[in-house]
């Protein structure tokens, strides 16, 4: 087990905060302890209503934390609610946006106060928890992102701006909705030959003040300030996207299996968990009765609401399956009615099906599906030939996932080290504004993509900056003609290029020339 240190005399200070949804906070809390892992001390924020949940679901002692990993809670803004009312989720995001950044400000001035903890060194803060940019710039640090959704998504909504400016959405009225999901958009970078039907759902809206929209419009406005953003993804799976995308983008994924390598589960930062539900386990008992590879998994996550109708086809498709499954009907999960499934479901599925009867609301499915169609999806994923390439090419992933968190050159074990130690130091990795002000404009990755180094609190350097530039022009020199890709985060490790050099025996030369005849060249 690699473990990362520091003499407690230069112990760096990350203050950590997710956006407070179960599949925000998962991601958050595995990135916090791969930080502690390499000597930062950590105070982890939750909102005071999550905290609450929290302590109820997993005990009263859940959240004392370690002498050098903490929480902390800031409240979100909303009226006081008992832990089993559920928080309006659009009421909860403008609350996050309007009324967190003051206590959030407050807390970490309260923490640079203190004897007992180091002075606040940076910021980690899921996207969705902008205003911490605000906080950020205000105090001089740097702050870096996570962005917990794909690298896809996120170049599909940073291009949302440009739906609304060709007027594309908000829809004008919903009466063909299958046709104007099938409008071909070709003009985002990476992306081409791809349906309106491929974003995600929220380009469905009639409504020009929606909610959702505005949300996702003022983050991607401001993610660019952040000092760097990690993507919960790697390289290999989507790596012309995150070519596409900005310069301060760093793929780190999968967290999950970053944290199983470095991370001993037995140990006390392994230990901690944040999960608002309270955890069974039964069904892993019930699992064990079964083979491998027959049991389907269903589970519709944290958020999204199914109708009375939409559960009950979904439900007899299932049963007619004939498949044995094990599914997740979390609280809240159906509107209006959580114990909606009939007492002749549960008897005909009894032998070979399990509900787990735990876990908040926000997207609702917009697409009815017949039991019919669930009843042949199932069978053929548990089946069919399409199923068995399915499995397999889960199994490559898998593979893949592995590779580029292995140290120490995997990409995503790479990109975590360089923002670890470049970027939450005070040496900030900056986009260029001409870089920056088009990341949503033409010319894909085949664009320029400057990088410039600048140390934290002090002005750039018009040599170093010129230097920067003609540095990324090499490298992309040398990434054609050694038939190499560029890492998702826009450039070569200086110790990888050194290697790549002498593992090809690549001959470049250079000419001697001050960098401003360079620049030229």
């Amino acid at each position: 087990m690699e473990q990362h240190g520091g003499s407690s005399s230069q112990k760096r200070h990350a203050v950590c905060i997710p956006y407070p949804a179960q599949g925000h906070i998962n991601p958050m809390l595995k990135l916090a302890k791969l930080l502690h892992a390499r000597g930062f001390h950590v105070t982890f924020v939750n909102t005071e209503y999550n905290h609450r949940r929290i302590l109820r679901s997993r005990g009263s002692h859940a959240l004392d934390g370690l002498p050098s990993f903490r929480f902390e809670t800031i409240p979100d803004g909303l009226p006081r609610t008992d832990v089993d009312a559920k928080q309006d989720m659009p009421k909860l995001i403008d609350s996050t946006i309007n009324n967190c950044l003051a206590p959030f400000k407050d807390l970490i001035l309260r923490l640079n106060s203190g004897s007992d903890v180091p002075p606040v060194s940076c910021i980690v803060s899921d996207a969705s928890m902008s205003f911490t940019i605000d906080a950020a710039e205000e105090l001089k640090i740097p702050v870096v992102l996570l962005w917990t959704n794909s690298a896809t998504a996120l170049i599909l909504y940073l291009h949302y701006q440009k739906l609304i400016e060709k007027e594309i959405i908000p829809l004008k009225d919903s009466s063909d909705l299958k046709k104007h999901l099938d409008t071909e958009i070709d003009w985002i970078p990476s992306m081409k030959k791809i349906k309106l039907k491929d974003f995600p759902d929220f380009v469905t809206t009639t409504d020009p003040q929606d909610p959702m929209i505005s949300f996702i419009l003022h983050v991607t406005g401001r993610i660019k300030r952040a000092s760097a953003i990690f993507i919960n993804t790697f390289d290999n799976l989507e790596h012309n996207v995150l070519l596409s995308l900005l310069p301060q983008i760093y793929s780190v994924g999968p967290l999950q299996i970053l944290e199983n390598r470095e991370i001993d589960k037995n140990s006390e930062i392994g230990k901690l968990g944040l999960n608002l539900w309270e955890e069974e386990t039964e069904s892993l008992d019930w699992l064990d009765t079964k083979a491998e590879k027959t049991v389907l998994y269903v589970n519709f996550g944290s958020l999204t609401v199914l109708t009375r109708d939409q559960i009950l086809e979904f439900a007899w498709g299932l049963a007619r399956s004939g498949k044995e499954f094990l599914w997740v009907v979390r609280s809240g999960m159906v509107d209006g009615d959580d114990s909606i499934l009939p007492a002749e479901f549960l008897s005909e599925t009894e032998n070979r099906g399990m509900l787990i009867r735990g876990w908040c609301t926000q997207e609702k499915i917009g697409e009815e599906v017949k039991r019919e169609r669930v009843e042949a999806v199932v069978k053929e994923l548990m089946d069919g030939e399409k199923g068995m390439r399915l499995r397999e090419k889960v199994v490559e992933w898998r593979c893949m996932a592995e590779e580029a968190s292995a140290p120490p050159l995997g990409s995503s074990y790479v990109n975590f080290e360089t923002v670890v130690n470049k970027v939450l130091t005070g040496a900030v990795v900056v986009a260029s504004p001409s870089v920056a002000g088009t990341c949503c404009g033409g010319g894909g990755y085949e664009r320029e993509r400057t990088i410039e180094w600048r140390p934290q609190g002090r002005g750039g350097n018009d040599k170093i900056d010129a230097l920067g530039r003609l540095l990324t022009r090499i490298l992309r020199h040398m990434a054609t003609e050694l038939s190499l890709t560029m890492s998702g985060d826009g450039f070569i490790n200086v110790e990888d290029l050194l290697k790549l050099h002498l593992k090809t025996s690549a001959k470049i030369q250079l000419k001697s020339h001050t960098v401003d005849e360079m620049e030229r060249l």
